[in-house]
């Protein structure tokens, strides 16, 4: 399918650059979300990981260690294929492959990409390829091979068009409409820019048509997100300043924010927020009734998640996970990760002294080294209401976060999957 850049692309300011985790890539940019345009612009983020079974030591602190040597910054899939199609352009026209090529970044400066696989079959049709390079960060598309065929047009102007592992839409809630290929609207125009930078320096009275293609793309795509958000046959071309930040915590707030708006402009009033892999596997095996995309791996960015599903029109928010983490959630916490707020286990052992646990045991709480020590001391004492009181205080502070206005449950789980505790509150 063709696609012809319009007005509307060419005046897109920012699109979306979002990869789950060094093994998942997602992508887009949100309609109507402040937060989702302001914080995109990176390829890849570290992945969520559980940690009910990972001990949180009482006090624990990080080592000690020297000075770290700078992260090496690298560029986008969008930055890459701009490159590329401004080297096939030159080729076409010239007759010559250019080792190299300048283009513009969004971020503000020009950057040098090498080219690779320059071939002009003909007077009308050119190929030309780089190799991306994520820098630093764990990148599913880092050494893609990112290729544009150049071709002339009978008109003026330029299109930009999808080949081989470059995914096609076939999902409402992202920035390219559905059946075009998944190419946003910075790197459309980045695309748009060099090519016509060629074309304006050489007099071309013609046109041309540019298809974008990553050979690879197809089995990179497994690894990401794309066929939830309803991606398929690859990747997606992205960026949003031309630069991938390594572990950018930002791109990883991107994702969600672009997943709870696919779940939403889909239909769906109740999404499924998760910490990782694992409480997302049992969840999905909880509300088997609920599409695959009202399922979304939060990480640690609780309040930021509950921000954004209200904005998006969701009317129930149903949390699924392990007390480690959630066990700071019914503390007050809404950003979870252990450097930002540690387990409180004065906190858990008031709780267990409300709901129940006689003076010994609330006391061995007080004294536990992980949050994994109390499930352990609690189940043991069948004391299920412990769990089910941390669920409502998890609801309550969810809902005051977000000044109420929906549903909220809370699910708590072992590590295999059982339930330990369930609660829900209507704001």
């Amino acid at each position: 399918m063709e696609h012809r850049e319009s007005q509307d692309v060419q005046d897109h300011k920012r699109s979306g650059d979002l990869q789950l985790g060094h093994k998942g890539q997602a992508v887009g940019e949100q309609q109507g979300s402040r937060a989702a345009t302001e914080l995109q612009g990176s390829q890849a983020v570290p992945e969520p990981r559980e940690n009910q079974g990972v001990p949180e030591p009482r006090g624990s602190q990080p080592a000690a260690s020297g000075p770290a040597a700078p992260l090496r910054r690298g560029y986008t899939t969008g930055a890459c294929a701009a490159a590329a199609a401004k080297g096939a352009a030159l080729l076409l026209v010239t007759g010559e492959a250019p080792p190299s090529v300048e283009i513009d970044l969004p971020a503000g400066f020009r950057h040098t990409f090498k080219l690779t696989g320059g071939q002009r079959s003909s007077r009308e049709t050119a190929v030309c390829a780089t190799v991306k390079d994520a820098g630093d960060d764990p990148d599913a598309t880092h050494q893609a091979r990112i290729e544009a065929a150049v071709s002339w047009r009978d008109g003026p102007g330029v299109e930009i068009d999808g080949g081989k592992g470059v995914g096609r839409v076939t999902k409402p809630g992202l920035p390219v409409a559905i059946g075009e290929a998944a190419i946003n609207p910075v790197p459309r125009r980045m695309i748009l820019e060099a090519v016509s930078e060629v074309l304006e320096e050489h007099g071309a009275a013609r046109g041309m048509r540019v298809v974008i293609s990553v050979p690879e793309g197809e089995a990179i795509a497994l690894k990401t997100l794309n066929p939830r958000l309803g991606i398929l046959g690859g990747i997606s071309i992205l960026g949003t300043r031309g630069v991938v930040t390594p572990f950018s915590t930002e791109a990883y707030k991107a994702s969600v924010v672009q997943a709870i708006s696919v779940a939403a402009a889909m239909g769906n009033k109740q999404i499924i927020l998760t910490t990782g892999g694992s409480s997302e596997k049992y969840a999905m095996a909880m509300f088997a009734e609920l599409p695959e995309e009202a399922s979304i791996q939060m990480g640690e960015y609780v309040g930021f998640s509950l921000e954004h599903a209200k904005a998006f029109g969701v009317r129930k928010i149903t949390l699924v996970g392990m007390a480690g983490k959630f066990s700071k959630v019914a503390q007050g916490a809404m950003l979870i990760h252990s450097k930002n707020a540690p387990v409180d286990f004065s906190f858990l052992a008031k709780t267990a002294a409300e709901s129940g646990a006689d003076n010994e045991l609330v006391e061995e709480i007080a004294a536990a080294n992980t949050a994994s020590q109390v499930v352990d001391l609690m189940t043991a004492a069948g004391n299920s209401a412990f769990f089910e009181q941390l669920c409502l205080h998890a609801c309550r502070h969810c809902l005051k976060h977000m000044n109420g206005g929906l549903t909220v449950e809370m699910v708590l789980i072992t590590m295999k999957g059982r339930v330990l505790g369930r609660a829900e509150i209507r704001g």
